[in-house]
């Protein structure tokens, strides 16, 4: 029988080849420097591609016109920037020169890229030769355009960030928010049309998502304007490459910067806001500098603590009149005294908090502790949405909040993380939408969901810990201690004897062959 050979994925091949370079850089450099380079090619094979299309056209005397191509949302290369000419200089010293250079004259050439490329980032990294053109010749044997509705190139993105997040283990990765997560979001806060905001957007997987949410639902992503803002500027640059790469147009600031000291958007009310900040963010210049910040004006006292409810205050200032905002926590701000005691409290009674949804340990690459999901949002009231024409009966949930518990939900993920298959954000997203559209066939459900009143929640010193409504059964009163052992007793009898059964059959396999054991 012929042996089986088993084909590895371009993903898992750029990974090996990326691995390669262990030991000339350190391996939180891996993604700057496999992302560009596939950022290179691929905007180089669209080029090609268009290039020939004029060609044919009988437009060859318009090839070099950068307009004729940008029309098509294609980045314009001038020769030394193409992947072609990096290629036959791969092997040759001064290539990392060459690809600085030609990053650089793309940035220059496309004004939507600018900020966007690394600047003179490979010459400074001192990169082994050898394994560099190693690395080229890897990406130059991937067809980026060989199945568009694949969506190699964003599959590649995917791949790496989600690698690199768990290859930089707990305190790094903070740029990549796990797909399983993101995709739960889209699907409970639908972000069909209007504006998308997250204010610590990382790498801008969020954005992704939502538009592969309205792709899968037979939406228009014309229909969608995004805004973002990051704090690290290498993240920053990622993100607008993340995005450009899809041809996902992106108002990210004008700069890398600090939200809360630098808010690059300050009159902004956005529809839908989807984020994962950096959880219990310590330093973060409340004390002196943000107290009469206006984000904070309405509430009875500015956050001081962490940044959690920084925050929340943050997003419900820019929500529009009737916008919705899914966004990650760590569970320490479900509860607890002081301001955020007195910020919660307000929040809930200004009838905000729609869902709070605990999700599974281990579904974060760079931190192992139990976080949550919050739903807000500022129309709890009945009213009716056309989407695809199809339409959608809001009933009003004044004075209530659904809380949800999924720490029984998820299936296994590189070895030891966790992620939600396609069937639980399905059932999950089922599960909150029915409780928003129909409450004759929503029903609490024990260890699952529990529908709260702000009265009930009012009672429980205004804490939003899910197992404080959410029924849970105790199982260790339920158990026949006689029954169990009985059964035990069963199972270990039957292995026993299997076992018997087993050597008999090995010490006569030995005798027969002149072997006595």
């Amino acid at each position: 029988m012929a042996k089986k050979v088993q084909t590895k994925s371009t993903e898992e091949i750029l990974w090996d080849a990326a691995n390669k370079l262990r030991g000339s850089i350190e391996p939180s450099e891996y993604k700057h420097v496999v992302l560009s380079l596939i950022f290179l090619k691929f905007a180089s094979d669209k080029f090609a591609k268009r290039r020939e299309e004029l060609i044919a056209e009988g437009k060859e005397a318009f090839v070099d016109i950068p307009e004729f191509y940008q029309a098509d949302n294609i980045f314009y290369l001038p020769e030394e920037s193409r992947w072609t000419y990096i290629i036959e200089q791969a092997k040759q010293e001064g290539i990392t020169l060459k690809v600085d250079s030609a990053l650089k004259t793309i940035e220059q050439k496309n004004k939507s890229l600018e900020g966007a490329l690394p600047d003179n980032y490979f010459s400074r990294l001192g990169l082994d030769q050898s394994k560099f053109s190693s690395l080229l010749d890897t990406i130059n044997n991937i067809d980026t355009l060989k199945d568009e509705a694949q969506d190699i190139v964003g599959r590649v993105y995917e791949y790496f960030l989600s690698k690199f997040a768990i290859a930089e283990g707990k305190g790094k990765g903070e740029f990549y928010t796990p797909k399983s997560i993101v995709n739960l979001i889209a699907e409970m806060i639908e972000p069909y049309k209007g504006k998308i905001y997250d204010p610590s957007c990382g790498s801008g997987g969020m954005f992704v998502q939502s538009l592969k949410f309205i792709e899968r639902h037979q939406g228009n992503k014309k229909d969608i304007s995004i805004y973002g803002q990051e704090l690290t500027n290498t993240t920053f640059k990622l993100a607008k490459m993340n995005l450009a790469i899809r041809g996902i147009s992106a108002n990210l600031g004008s700069k890398a910067a600090d939200t809360f000291g630098d808010d690059q958007h300050k009159e902004l009310k956005a529809d839908y806001i989807m984020a994962n900040p950096p959880f219990n963010l310590k330093d973060w210049r409340a004390e002196n500098e943000l107290t009469d910040d206006p984000r904070w004006a309405g509430y009875e006292v500015p956050p001081k603590s962490n940044a959690n409810y920084a925050w929340i205050l943050n997003m419900i200032s820019k929500l529009s009149q009737n916008g919705v905002a899914g966004f990650i926590l760590a569970n320490g701000a479900l509860s607890g005294s002081g301001e955020e005691y007195k910020i919660r409290k307000q929040i809930i009674e200004n009838d905000l908090v729609e869902a709070i949804v605990i999700l599974p340990r281990a579904m974060f690459y760079s931190t192992d502790i139990s976080v949550t999901l919050w739903i807000l949002n500022k129309n709890k009231k009945e009213h009716i949405v056309e989407v695809n024409d199809a339409t959608k009966n809001y009933r009003d949930r004044t004075g209530e909040v659904l809380f949800m518990d999924l720490r029984q939900k998820g299936e296994p993920f590189e070895k030891k993380f966790t992620q939600f298959s396609e069937q639980d954000i399905e059932q999950i997203a089922g599960t909150y939408h029915t409780w928003q559209q129909h409450n004759d066939t929503y029903q609490d459900i024990a260890e699952y969901c529990y529908s709260a009143t702000v009265e009930e929640i009012s009672k429980k010193d205004y804490s939003l810990v899910p197992s404080k409504y959410i029924e849970f059964v105790n199982r260790d009163e339920q158990i026949d201690y006689n029954e169990q052992m009985q059964s035990l007793q069963a199972d270990l009898k039957e292995l026993f004897a299997q076992e018997a059964v087993l050597k008999q059959e090995v010490a006569n396999v030995f005798k027969s062959l002149g072997y006595e054991l």
